[in-house]
C-alpha cells in the first residue's frame, strides 16, 4: 500500500476521533498495536514509552510506503506561554536520556523534550531551564531517531493536556510495562480521594479539548496530502 504519512501516537484515545469508522488491523491487536489505514495515511497507537512507540513505527513501515513520520498525542507544558488545550508543533526534539537533538521538518521554534516518565512540575521546570523546552512527552525522540535511521521526514505535533504548574501525583503508577494507561484503576483511585477530583476533572477537560483540536488539525494535514 502507498500511504505517505504515518501518524504515530501512544494511546488509542489519542487517535480515536481521527480513525472513527475504521477498524484496527486484527493481526496486530494480539500485540496491542492499534493500526488503522486511512486514505494516504497509516495511524498507529501501541502504548507509551520508547519500546512501544518503536513497535508502532515498525508496524507502520511494514504496512505502507511511508515518507513522513508524525509523532502526535498529549504532552505537558513546560512554560506559562503554552496553555492547556492548545496545539504546538516542535522544531527540535531533545532526548533527555541521551542528550540527542533532532530537527524536525517544521520551522517552528518550539523545543519538545522527551522523558522516560510522566513529568512532574519540578521536572517541567528543569526541562525548561536545561533545554529551553516548552513541552514534554514520552515518545517523540524515539520516533525522530527512527525517522532519521530510515531517511524519512519527521514532524512532532502535540496537544497540551496540562499546564507547567499542574501536577496530579501518582500518574506514573497507572502505566503498565506494555505502555498502557490503566484508566479504570486511575478512576477508582481518584474516586476514593475527593481532594483530587477537581484536578482530575481539569485534566480530563483540557485533554479532551486538546485532542479535539489535534484531530481537526491532522484531518487537514491528511486532506492536503490527498491533493498534493
Amino acid at each position: 500500500m502507498s500511504a505517505s504519512l504515518a501518524i504515530i501516537a501512544a494511546l488509542p484515545r489519542e487517535i480515536a476521533a481521527l480513525v472513527r469508522g475504521t477498524k484496527p488491523d486484527p493481526h496486530l491487536l494480539c500485540r496491542k498495536i492499534y493500526l488503522h489505514t486511512l486514505p494516504h495515511a497509516i495511524v498507529v497507537a501501541a502504548g507509551m514509552g520508547s519500546a512501544r512507540v518503536t513497535l508502532a513505527v515498525e508496524a507502520a513501515l511494514a504496512a505502507a510506503h511511508v515518507t513522513t513520520l508524525i509523532s502526535i498525542g498529549l504532552a505537558g507544558s513546560c512554560t506559562g506561554s503554552l496553555r492547556p488545550g492548545e496545539l504546538a508543533e516542535a522544531g527540535t526534539v531533545v532526548a533527555t536520556n541521551t542528550g540527542e537533538r533532532f530537527t524536525t521538518s517544521s520551522s517552528e521554534p518550539n523545543i519538545l523534550a522527551t522523558t522516560d516518565t510522566i513529568a512532574s512540575t519540578h521536572e517541567k521546570q528543569r526541562l525548561a531551564a536545561t533545554y529551553n523546552a516548552v513541552m514534554v512527552d514520552m515518545e517523540a525522540a524515539t520516533v525522530a531517531r527512527l525517522a532519521t535511521a530510515h531517511g524519512l521526514r519527521f514532524r512532532a505535533i502535540k496537544a497540551i493536556s496540562d499546564a507547567h504548574d499542574f501536577e496530579l501525583a501518582g500518574l506514573n503508577h497507572f502505566s503498565t510495562p506494555q505502555g498502557e494507561f490503566r484508566t479504570a484503576a486511575f478512576a477508582l483511585h481518584t474516586a476514593l480521594r475527593p481532594a483530587t477530583w477537581s484536578k482530575a476533572a481539569e485534566l480530563g477537560r483540557n485533554s479532551n479539548l486538546a485532542l479535539q483540536r489535534l484531530h481537526a488539525h491532522l484531518a487537514q494535514i491528511i486532506a492536503a496530502e490527498q491533493v498534493s
